[in-house]
């Protein structure tokens, strides 16, 4: 659509005389629906990129107007897009009744988790018999949702804080699973106003998730049993992987370097541990371990949560992470995170499901509506510690079987 004197009488006038209060015009164009945009003006900004852009925004929102800022070399472009985004209203029922079902779902987990009573080749039976037992596994239920929980409003209150509508957190049941949930998602409902806004909303949840894990994981590792493992493990026997935090949060709490072998194979300890952070072999057959009790699990698995969370890849909040620090040059990481995924998925197959999932899904990044607005020193540390919190919790090989070792 061109804005014309036939759609809005004197509109051209109105809407050049908006954008020049923030803009110095140097040029102007006026689009098409061709062009994708009703106007483009190109010029530099008088003030604060930030706060021109509210200022525009407001001032062009009777007209049914939303404007678009970016870099273009050493100028500022401002273009005006046809339409405004209109919120829809959630179902807050939804939110409700998923988050019952993932509640229950996380209680028959943490039951399950701690099942000792007899296995029956039933499986019914064996349902019936947990679920008579569901409410043993609310320490694992309040310790998963309250990490869950964390990194959600996390982002809730973030994106609220900024006046972003977004909606609540939608829980996902997944029963008989190891966690009973694949998690939870908020959705934005309209796109970030700037780079600093989609950092906040981004950042706040696996922060927020993070200050809860920590302590459940290192309560659930202070009650949990240190052991000797048999001299032959078998396929009943499993372990969680490693990341950098879980070693040295283990090695805190115990004073051991956990999975720890009967003996390093010839191999100075440093190799021994690099080969089995990467690859989850050998098994330690013979060595020491900690069986974990539920709590400790959920903090392990609020740590695993965080990492996929903080992949820099499209729409996770490590996506929004690389996203605000290097711009449309991030797209550019897209094929080495998808070979790293396919060559770890040699050793841990979930990988290649999750390689296929950011082909498919998470190639697009969130744009800000204002592009020109960069980080503040603060806001970079921020991004910057987020990439290292990844760095810190990302595991390798999160399960490990005796059957793969």
């Amino acid at each position: 659509m061109t804005v014309t004197e036939s759609t809005i009488p004197g509109t051209e006038e109105i809407l050049s005389r908006l954008v020049g209060r923030v803009l110095q015009i140097e040029d102007t164009t006026w689009g098409s629906s061709n062009e994708g945009y009703l106007a483009r003006f190109r010029g530099r900004l008088y003030g604060d990129s930030a706060t021109s852009y509210e200022q525009l925004a407001e001032a062009v929102k009777p007209y049914e107007v939303t404007p678009l800022f970016k870099p273009e070399d050493e100028r500022h472009v401002v273009y005006l897009m046809e339409g405004v985004n209109q919120i829809k209203p959630s179902n807050p029922w939804v939110n409700l009744v998923l988050f019952v079902l993932t509640l229950f779902s996380v209680l028959f987990a943490g039951a399950l988790y701690g099942y000792d009573g007899p296995v029956s080749e039933d499986a019914v039976g064996n349902i019936l018999a947990i679920l008579k037992n569901i409410g043993s596994g609310w320490p694992f239920a309040l310790s998963m949702l309250g990490i869950l929980l964390a990194h959600e409003f996390g982002h809730y209150v973030a994106a609220r804080y900024h006046k972003t509508e977004v909606t609540l957190p939608y829980f996902i049941p997944f029963p008989l699973s190891p966690f009973g949930t694949m998690g939870a998602a908020i959705r934005l409902k309209e796109p970030p106003k700037n780079k600093r806004v989609l950092l906040d909303i981004g950042a706040a949840g696996p922060l927020a998730g993070l200050v809860v894990a920590i302590p459940v994981l290192i309560y659930g590792l202070s009650t949990s049993e240190v052991h000797q493992l048999p001299e032959l493990l078998h396929s009943g026997y499993g372990f969680e992987g490693n990341s950098i935090l879980y070693l040295g949060i283990k090695f805190l709490v115990t004073g051991k370097w956990l999975p720890q072998p009967a003996n390093f194979g010839g191999l100075q300890p440093l190799l021994y541990w690099l080969r089995y952070f990467f690859t989850g072999m050998p098994m330690p057959h013979g060595g020491i371990d900690i069986t974990l009790n539920s709590v400790a699990w959920a903090g392990w698995a609020g740590l695993l949560v965080t990492a996929l969370n903080l992949i820099p890849a499209g729409q996770l909040d490590g996506g929004h992470m690389i996203y605000v620090l290097l711009g449309n040059k991030a797209r550019r990481l897209m094929p080495f995170i998808l070979g790293a995924l396919l060559l770890l998925g040699l050793v841990w197959s979930g990988w290649w499901l999750w390689a296929f999932l950011i082909f498919m899904l998470g190639r697009r990044y969130a744009e800000p509506l204002d592009q020109i607005t960069t980080l503040d020193p603060r806001r970079r540390a921020v991004a910057l510690l987020g990439i290292i919190i990844f760095v810190l919790v990302f595991t390798p090989v999160p399960l490990i079987s005796p059957l793969g070792g």
